[in-house]
């Protein structure tokens, strides 16, 4: 027990020169520091009547100011006084202690309590739900012999608060089938549990049940629904109920703003956000997040300009929002002036700043920018060594970027990961293996995106047995299997040869893939197989789930299409990109279908597709053409295509030997000598072919 304190450490520096002598004023001043000076202040008849009522006051009072010394000794009052069995004032304690964060005393004081009183229990299980122990809070909530509004209430809003929502939904259950009404606070925390599991039904049975319980128009319960039905896509139904509210609080603005730029309706976020009456940092951050997320750059720093003027700061995560998206649209012009804007409001002493001011300008290409800032901040950080490494591997500066490796005076495990993916990146997998294994000899554990381009590297080589090695040491250091680490494994066993492997791998995560990186690993990897079928069959599974295909799925759909010659399915998938999915096809789809026209003998058409393509073709494409005329035997797109490859590489001595086949072919002998004896005037080879799989 807390031994009985001294008079001169009583308040300190909050409430100075106080007696510690306890009493009960008939009527206590408003403000808690006024509670407890009248309280310390007071004399020490413990006999008074209202002296319960003070000791609860004092502590609630202790409670509201976190004053963690001065409701100790209150504690130590109430035991001298022998008060402790008042189940009144020691909840009052209970409650002073889980305020605090202090549960392990609050649980002491609980303990000794003989009978379990519904007040005590509520206020343990807020304890427990705030705190984040959850098996304490459910063990107390079984075993409590009456639960009410309060009771269920606490225990569905901790739940929800720590990402349990589906058991808060199943308590709520519980709660009407326990024919327990629920509040408004009830509904509030379960409608924000069904906002992170889904549909639609959902969200109109609980606005029915707010309607009906006559809690529709309370502001927590509309601004719930209105954020839940914007979260199911349902953004008029969520206008009508925003419209229907009578007060709304500048919080319910900003869902509605959030729902409507969130949906890329940002026309409708500016017109929304105008109406605004008293508008903060958020609804700022919201409508400028809406024009970035749709890369209106302009109207985002227009906006930010004018919330400057309004007197409306910046925070921190908005600048890095802004900064960021400027990076990946290379945006220099716009991203210089947010950074003037960054100065001038003196976010640029934080470190995390600095980072990303240097990785927006080596994203743009201004290397020497972002080296000048990283000599002009301060080196004290990691951040910025990584992001300046990262920057050079972008850019291909590979020896650069290991000179800034080797200078760091510490690194962590993005350092190390940034330096091996420019390995992997820039045709250097031996380089990448080599410092992975000095990593993990260093005793500093990788990561997922360590292991990533680990695989990568790995692929590249295709040394199997590396990659099994390397698998297994994923397994046995427990390192979080995510969607993209699962892609790079079954696309490096794919290119290491074991494409069963690769499938086996993909069959056992299919149903907890949440992205479309593995399908396209699976599909491109069974296309490169000549497994075109089963590609074929794997893209129509992706199909039928909830996961959209990318560009990259359409590259190994149509190379799939080329190995088994079907060229009507292969146009079909072609005018389905754009069509269906609205993926505009880059070079390597044009690539694809030159090549599958090619094969099939259709090279009119393949040269009339380069002709109308909307980007210049590659010596990739013209040499996919050649080869293809060298098989059927036509002359002239086959002189055209030569004409075209060596107009873009005067050195690709395979496409000259195409050429003079082709010209043997027909039996233009002096024509296929002609350029033969070119090649070797100009000493061109043909580089021989070869097989990296070991």
């Amino acid at each position: 027990m807390i031994g009985s304190p001294k008079p001169k450490f009583i308040f300190g520096s909050l409430i100075p020169n106080l007696k510690w002598v306890s009493a009960g004023p008939s009527q206590l001043p408003p403000h808690p520091i006024d509670h407890l000076r009248a309280f310390f202040n007071g004399n020490k008849d413990t006999r008074h009547s209202d002296y319960e009522l003070t000791l609860v006051s004092a502590l609630k009072s202790c409670s509201s100011l976190l004053a963690l010394s001065q409701g100790q000794q209150i504690h130590s009052l109430v035991f001298k006084s022998g008060l402790l069995s008042n189940i009144f004032v020691k909840n009052s304690l209970i409650s002073f202690y889980v305020k605090c964060g202090l549960i392990s005393n609050a649980r002491s004081l609980f303990d000794t309590c003989s009978v379990l009183d519904p007040v005590s229990c509520n206020i343990m299980l807020a304890g427990y739900a705030k705190s984040g122990s959850l098996d304490n809070a459910r063990h107390l909530f079984e075993k409590m012999p009456i639960k009410g509004c309060v009771s269920y209430t606490t225990m569905v809003m901790g739940l929800a608060q720590n990402n349990c929502w589906l058991e808060a939904i199943g308590v709520f259950k519980d709660m009407r089938f326990a024919g327990v009404i629920p509040n408004e606070v009830t509904l509030a925390s379960v409608i924000s549990a069904y906002s992170h599991v889904g549909g639609i039904l959902n969200c109109r049975m609980l606005h029915a049940l707010a309607f009906k319980l006559g809690l529709e128009a309370l502001n927590i319960v509309a601004t719930n629904l209105v954020h839940m039905y914007c979260v199911c896509s349902s953004l008029g139904n969520a206008r009508v109920l925003f419209d229907e509210i009578p007060e709304r609080n500048v919080v319910t603005w900003n869902v509605m703003l959030n729902g409507y730029s969130k949906s890329g309706l940002v026309d409708l976020a500016r017109d929304l956000f105008e109406r605004i009456p008293a508008k903060d940092v958020v609804s700022w951050g919201t409508i400028i997040d809406g024009y970035v997320q749709i890369e209106r750059l302009g109207e985002a720093l227009r906006m930010c300009r004018s919330m400057l003027r309004t007197g409306v700061g910046p925070n921190e995560v908005m600048i890095v929002d802004l900064i960021s998206a400027c990076g990946r649209s290379m945006a220099v012009s716009e991203g210089q002036q947010f950074h003037g804007i960054i100065v001038r409001t003196g976010f640029d002493c934080y470190d995390f700043i600095q980072a990303t001011i240097i990785h927006f300008y080596a994203a743009c290409g201004e290397i020497d920018l972002a080296f000048l800032q990283f000599e002009l901040g301060s080196k004290d950080h990691v951040s910025s060594w990584n992001a300046l490494i990262s920057g050079f591997v972008r850019n291909g500066m590979i020896e650069q970027a290991r000179q800034l490796f080797d200078e760091m005076p510490e690194r962590d495990v993005f350092s190390w990961s940034s330096m091996i993916s420019g390995y992997s990146q820039n045709e250097q997998p031996d380089l990448a293996l080599q410092l992975f294994h000095e990593m993990v000899a260093g005793g500093v554990q990788p990561n997922e995106i360590t292991m990533v381009s680990v695989f990568s590297a790995i692929a590249t080589l295709g040394t199997l047995k590396e990659g099994r090695w390397a698998h297994e040491y994923i397994l046995s250091n427990s390192i979080p299997l995510n969607d993209n680490l699962n892609a790079a494994l079954i696309d490096m066993y794919a290119k290491c040869g074991s494409i069963t492997t690769a499938l086996k791998l993909f069959y056992e995560i299919q149903d907890r893939v949440s992205s479309v990186s593995p399908w396209n690993a699976i599909i491109c990897g069974s296309a490169m197989h000549g497994h075109a079928n089963l590609s074929l069959k794997l893209f129509s599974q992706l199909q039928r789930v909830r996961i959209k295909p990318n560009s990259i799925t359409f590259i190994g759909v149509l190379s799939a299409c080329c190995h088994a010659g079907l060229v009507e399915a292969g146009e079909k998938y072609f005018k389905g990109m754009k069509n269906l999915y609205n993926i505009e096809p880059n070079i390597k789809h044009y690539g694809c279908m030159i090549d599958l026209l090619g094969r099939a003998g259709r090279l009119k058409e393949a040269d009339e597709m380069i002709r109308k393509m909307p980007m210049k073709a590659d010596v990739v494409i013209w040499g996919t053409l050649l080869a293809a005329c060298r098989t059927h035997g036509n002359v002239e797109i086959g002189e055209r295509a030569a004409e075209n490859l060596a107009k873009l590489d005067t050195s690709h001595g395979a496409g000259r030997v195409l050429l003079s086949n082709i010209y043997a072919d027909a039996g233009r002998w002096d024509d296929a000598f002609l350029v033969r004896r070119a090649m070797q005037s100009q000493r061109m080879k043909k580089s021989p072919g070869c097989s990296g799989v070991v």
